[in-house]
């Protein structure tokens, strides 16, 4: 018997709109009114949008609008996972290869103070052609494995196109080169708040769920304190701690010593700590519960000791579920730590307050798309971690 599928892959049956496609369509139709580019005389002056045919050499405009008219056409009538993929991988590169030619082509020559950067009909049609490759990677079902490829090979990909100096005319890489060594410098702040923060949850909340699951009696008051912890917003819960810790700082002795503040580096990464434990906590206490009672008698019937059955049997079994977690505040920590430049703590949040306050968009987008970026790629990694080790599970 021919199925839908059989006859659709034949070509014998009616194609059938696809409706994700439709809205991917409707996004890239609408970026095209929109403005491309942005120009402006100098760092503070008021923005001029400039549509695709205005920003670009008619060839290069032409090249681009093809390419993503070819994108809204498959996003609607093709149910071909590769030819989508391919096609929206063909339309993220004319995008980002259009963005560098606009910022060459407007910039005048010799002119150091004129910004050109990327305007809302660009970022509108990067969020759908992007739509469309992540909806033709799901399609084809990817292993981690391949996810993990793919995610280096679009690291490489932007990497080169950074190197090449493609987009050096545009202002977001102008901010960057005039702040490099801070950029770096916060970067490595942001890593170890964030990882850091990971690492000291981990130590702490490993021991601490597996004594709420071993202790019934410790559980429900250890897991509704983090509860109220969690609840509390980040800005309350950076001030609660600047008290304590200024005291610390100023009356124990090597406190001022060890870093300690009451303002600063200090408060956030305890403050991305506290946040922490909640998810280490709950989901050690999830995983080892879900461990099968058939299984863990049957290491008791081997003769195993109540650590051997933890270490060997229980936390092996408990580990995508503890994986999660660690996922889960990663992730977590990754975005919270852009607000620690509130107080003084570093990261990438130092531009994008900074970019706030002055207005600059691009200034805001050096400190905002880089955390985006880590914990997407965060994301991507742990997924396949997760993936792959729960694929021994008994």
């Amino acid at each position: 018997m021919t199925t839908l599928a059989d006859a659709e892959m034949d070509g014998t049956a009616t194609p059938r709109v696809d409706r994700l496609g439709v809205v991917i369509a409707i996004l890239v139709a609408g970026s095209l009114a929109l403005p491309f580019v942005t120009f402006r005389a100098n760092r503070i002056a008021s923005g001029n949008g400039l549509r695709l045919f205005d920003a670009l050499p008619v060839l290069v405009a032409v090249s681009v609008a093809v390419v993503l008219v070819a994108a809204l056409v498959t996003a609607v009538a093709s149910r071909w996972p590769t030819f989508r993929l391919a096609l929206g991988a063909l339309a993220l590169a004319a995008l980002a290869l259009g963005a560098g030619a606009a910022g060459a082509h407007l910039t005048p020559e010799g002119d150091t103070y004129a910004r050109i950067a990327p305007a809302s009909g660009f970022w509108l049609a990067l969020f759908a052609t992007a739509m469309l490759v992540t909806d033709a990677m799901v399609r084809l079902k990817l292993g981690p494995v391949s996810r993990l490829i793919a995610l280096v090979v679009t690291a490489g990909l932007i990497a080169a196109l950074l190197a090449s100096g493609a987009w050096s005319h545009l202002s977001l890489l102008a901010e960057y080169r005039s702040r490099a060594d801070v950029f770096w410098r916060e970067a490595g702040t942001h890593l170890i708040l964030a990882a850091g923060s990971l690492a000291a949850a981990l130590a702490v909340g490993l021991p601490l769920g597996v004594l709420a699951y071993q202790v019934r009696a410790v559980r429900d008051p250890l897991i509704n304190v983090l509860n109220i912890i969690q609840t509390i917003p980040s800005m309350a819960l950076f001030g609660i701690l600047i008290a304590p810790l200024g005291w610390i700082a100023a009356n124990i002795p090597g406190g001022h010593a060890l870093g300690i503040r009451g303002i600063g580096m200090a408060p956030a990464f305890l403050a991305l700590f506290l946040y922490s434990l909640l998810p280490m906590v709950a989901n050690t206490v999830v995983g080892l519960s879900g461990v099968s009672r058939a299984v863990v008698d049957a290491a008791r019937g081997m003769g195993l000791t109540e650590r051997q059955r933890l270490f060997q049997v229980e936390i092996p079994l408990a580990l995508p579920v503890v994986l999660t977690g660690i996922r889960i505040v990663l992730v977590q920590n990754i975005g919270l730590a852009t607000i620690a430049a509130l107080i003084g703590g570093g990261g990438f949040g130092v531009f994008l307050f900074q970019g706030l306050g002055q207005t600059a968009t691009d200034l805001i987008l050096l400190g905002a798309l880089p955390p985006v970026a880590l914990a997407f790629a965060a994301a991507v990694v742990l997924d396949a971690v997760i993936e792959i080790s729960g694929g021994g599970k008994a």
